[in-house]
């Protein structure tokens, strides 16, 4: 019995295979890309490869995150709101508040003790806050998103980024420039900015998790979260596959089940 998770995110497509003790087996992220149906094969086959397992070796296949009705030969749909609070809970099952930080959204989810969602907020149609943001940033600036983490490990000074709008902070972002911010300051003050606008979203109560690519790819979020909340933060192993592998535990609970 193996099943198959697959996250249809704006700016990535995640999928896991886990077995029935819940271990992900083979796990795939790549660009989405404008063709969702196409990103969704792409990820699948890749799982085969990796794990060496054929198509008549998996049970159930769940679909979640914005493209997922594009995964035509899903056998089941899910909200990503759903499988994200699920993908955290199994490695915190207790109360918590998820924080999922995507490419082109924020979800801020809370989750009971006995791991169901009581409440969510998504931030507003708008790149501010985001993965796209955040690579938008990079390239006014210059540098690769790659290297925006190690590069704000080197400030030594917070600088303030106080626009609200994508457009706005790089003009913000050019001035500061002009008088003589350093780069790695100012990139760790882009950082910052995202951590706020976030934590402007909603009252973040109890254990925190935090979720996303933004978290897998730039761990100094990880810091600044739990200076600004002033308590620890708490991270999956790999946060990006938190909603592929909410959806794969949610088919594998659908079978035993039955």
């Amino acid at each position: 019995m193996f099943i198959v998770g697959i996250d249809i995110g704006a700016s990535a497509t995640k999928a896991v295979i886990i077995d029935p003790a819940k271990k992900i087996i083979a796990s795939h992220i790549h660009k989405t890309g404008i063709d969702l149906t196409e990103a969704s094969q792409t990820a699948y086959h890749e799982l085969l490869h990796t794990s060496r397992l054929k198509p008549s070796d998996i049970s159930l296949i769940a679909a979640t995150g914005f493209g997922r009705n594009n995964v035509t030969y899903a056998d089941r749909t899910i909200t990503e709101i759903t499988c994200h609070a699920v993908g955290a809970y199994h490695y915190f099952p207790r109360a918590i508040t998820v924080i999922d930080i995507g490419g082109q959204d924020n979800k801020i989810i809370k989750v009971d003790e006995k791991g169901l969602v009581t409440n969510f907020k998504m931030n507003r149609k708008c790149a501010a806050g985001t993965g796209a943001f955040i690579e938008e940033i990079a390239f006014k600036i210059d540098v690769t998103v790659s290297e925006l983490n190690e590069i704000a490990r080197e400030s030594t000074k917070d600088v303030e980024i106080g626009s609200f709008c994508t457009v706005f902070t790089a003009t913000e972002i050019l001035a500061k420039i002009r008088a003589g911010e350093k780069k790695e300051d100012i990139i760790r003050g882009v950082f910052l900015a995202v951590a706020k606008r976030v934590i402007e979203m909603d009252t973040l109560e109890g254990e925190i998790v935090l979720t996303g690519g933004v978290v897998a790819y730039n761990d100094i979020m990880i810091s600044i979260f739990s200076t600004m909340l002033n308590k620890p933060v708490l991270v999956p192993p790999e946060p990006q596959l938190t909603g592929a592998l909410g959806a794969a535990l949610i088919g594998l609970k659908n079978l035993v089940d039955k």
